[in-house]
């Protein structure tokens, strides 16, 4: 497996494939967030296929780099593509000089929370919703 840097198309693509995504972002979303923002879009593959993504950019303007979307293929899932892709982002981030990533996930994505609070993120705020399920958890992780 290799990880690269990558385009919106290739991230936009993957969306489209990752069953927890039932309502993925159109293109020009991708694009929007990114146009005047540092950003990173990283691209897992095996071979010649891509298998995951991760994309962030700075959309607060307040030392954090913000991790926005990202997902891997449900067959190559358990194989260490989710946190080689967040290393890459960390390791990115750190050295052009952030403080902290953050992540907004919904409480329906247990692994995702599972996944940040053992990689070190910690929760800093929810948002409720109508569904519970639908609750944004906020978390937070400082680099160093």
């Amino acid at each position: 497996m290799i990880i690269r840097e990558g385009t919106f198309e290739e991230c936009f693509n993957l969306s489209k494939i990752i069953p927890e995504f039932d309502s993925p972002y159109e293109i020009n979303e991708y694009e929007n967030r990114c146009r005047t923002v540092n950003h990173l879009i990283l691209i897992a593959y095996m071979g010649n296929n891509p298998i995951g993504f991760k994309m962030g950019y700075d959309r607060y303007n307040d030392g954090g780099f913000y991790s926005w979307m990202g997902g891997v293929l449900p067959g190559f899932r358990h194989k260490s593509v989710a946190s080689k892709l967040a290393d890459y982002q960390e390791n990115w981030a750190f050295k052009k000089g952030y403080d902290f990533i953050q992540l907004k996930t919904r409480k329906k994505h247990g692994a995702m929370i599972n996944f940040s609070l053992n990689r070190g993120f910690t929760v800093i705020n929810e948002i409720p919703m109508d569904d519970p399920l639908g609750t944004r958890i906020i978390m937070k992780k400082h680099l160093n």
